[in-house]
């Protein structure tokens, strides 16, 4: 099930929206506090969390799922936003810097295949963050927020994904403790939620955020060595085929008919 965009721009102008575009956004910020003269791709619907970085990095682009549709950003001077194909990306290799992948990898048909095609843009040792809705919270189990849609992770399930991708993870965090409900008195103590929910091994948070490098080297799978030191085998030469059709004496034995017997 894919997004779409106008629900995407609804939820970030409403109050929830704003909750999570707050913490989301603060956890970004501290990872990356400096993007100057770096090239910064959001892919996904990461407008929300692009301003800052629009703001100080070299080039910043926001590549929309054509499935989702696109909306113009930033809102005044030049566009700097278009529709893509999220496993083949208009952009030639190692040219990036820095990715930031949200409201993408859910709802991607194959998540393996949008992860290697970011690993093919990005420089060495760029580095992309995942924005991605936990199975184990409430914000995956809800379709009134775009965290509900599509396929959540746990933990196991991105790390292992980026590691057959080629990419190390480097920092773990989760955010969105609050429960996601439009409610006066949740979103005025979302604060709380969070502190708490950073402080303490709570259970429930809404999305991972992970932030992970490229790896510059392809692992040799097991396999593959062994089948490589195996020796190569040739066709042999067949021995002639002598007394094949002679008939076996007595003995058991085959003679050679031009043999006389005694």
């Amino acid at each position: 099930m894919s997004l779409d965009v106008i629900d995407l721009r609804t939820f970030y102008d409403a109050a929830l929206g704003r909750v999570a575009q707050r913490f989301i956004h603060r956890i970004l910020r501290e990872r990356w506090s400096n993007c100057i003269g770096l090239s910064v791709v959001g892919i996904g619907y990461a407008t929300p969390f692009l301003s800052e970085f629009h703001k100080e990095a070299m080039r910043t682009l926001a590549f929309m799922p054509a499935a989702q549709g696109v909306v113009n950003w930033p809102q005044s001077g030049l566009s700097a936003s278009t529709l893509v194909d999220m496993e083949l990306l208009p952009l030639p290799d190692s040219c990036i810097d820095r990715v930031l992948l949200v409201h993408a990898l859910e709802v991607a048909e194959q998540p393996s295949e949008v992860l290697s095609e970011i690993w093919r843009v990005l420089t060495p040792g760029g580095r992309l963050m995942i924005v991605a809705p936990s199975r184990r919270g409430l914000w995956a189990g809800m379709d009134n927020t775009p965290f509900g849609v599509g396929q959540p992770f746990s933990k196991s399930q991105l790390r292992n994904l980026m590691r057959d991708t080629l990419f190390s993870p480097i920092h773990w965090q989760e955010a969105l403790f609050i429960p996601p409900f439009e409610r006066r008195l949740w979103l005025s103590a979302a604060g709380a939620f969070e502190r708490i929910g950073n402080m303490l091994p709570v259970p429930g948070a809404g999305v991972y955020v992970v932030e992970a490098t490229k790896q510059l080297y392809r692992p040799v799978a097991i396999r593959k060595l062994a089948r490589r030191m195996l020796p190569k085998l040739e066709p042999a030469i067949a021995a002639p085929n002598v007394g094949m059709h002679e008939p076996l004496g007595r003995d058991g034995r085959r003679h050679d008919a031009n043999v006389k017997r005694p």
